[in-house]
């Protein structure tokens, strides 16, 4: 099982040429903005501050890429969504991001990041659809399971299973506050990567 405790930050890449070799598995976080992508990656990380956490839409603006145990790269996309940067940025954020997933040979899995607590959105649906299209692996994961009571959870979870087209055992349900569904992740991730 991969230890992902041992994780050091590696480069900010805003463009293919600057990504490191594809020499080891990648593993991709992507989520509208404000979804807890941070929070997520920090608590499969068990570090606090290892990505950083904003209030302000559009905080991640490049690739970044951790190493773990240097066997496993994870990288943190720039969110999607309601980000307040100009629509150039916004624009060359896309291509980036498109260029990457398609190309890149290492990418094992991209984690989609859902809130429970919100119906799936036109661009969270573009985004599986696209990537069942290219045949990318994915795991989508619905996050802020602690702001919402135990009862209706499962009424939460089926909603975003049936408008995504995925069975409970392809996804994630997860908290970073308490970090219930930490472990599951773990396990999801790893079999991607094995």
């Amino acid at each position: 099982m991969v230890d992902f405790s041992q994780v050091e930050f590696v480069i900010s890449a805003h463009a293919l040429k600057q990504l490191p070799a594809p020499v080891m598995p990648e593993i991709a976080f992507a989520g509208r903005s404000n979804v807890g992508k941070s929070s997520l990656i920090n608590t499969l990380v068990n570090r606090r501050k290892l990505v950083k956490v904003s209030s302000r839409p559009g905080k991640t603006q490049s690739l970044n890429y951790f190493t773990v145990e240097n066997g496993l790269y994870l990288v943190d996309l720039p969110g999607y969504g309601f980000a307040k940067v100009p629509k150039k940025v916004k624009g060359l954020w896309q291509t980036l991001i498109a260029s990457y997933i398609k190309t890149r040979e290492t990418l094992c899995c991209v984690v989609v990041i859902l809130d429970i607590r919100h119906p799936v959105k036109s661009l969270d649906m573009d985004l599986v659809t696209w990537l069942r299209d290219v045949g990318v692996g994915l795991l989508p994961v619905y996050t802020k399971l602690d702001k919402i009571p135990r009862g209706k959870r499962h009424a939460h979870a089926a909603a975003l299973d049936t408008a995504l087209g995925v069975n409970p055992d392809e996804r994630v349900l997860f908290s970073a506050k308490t970090g219930e569904g930490k472990e599951d992740l773990i396990f999801c991730l790893a079999k991607f990567v094995s």
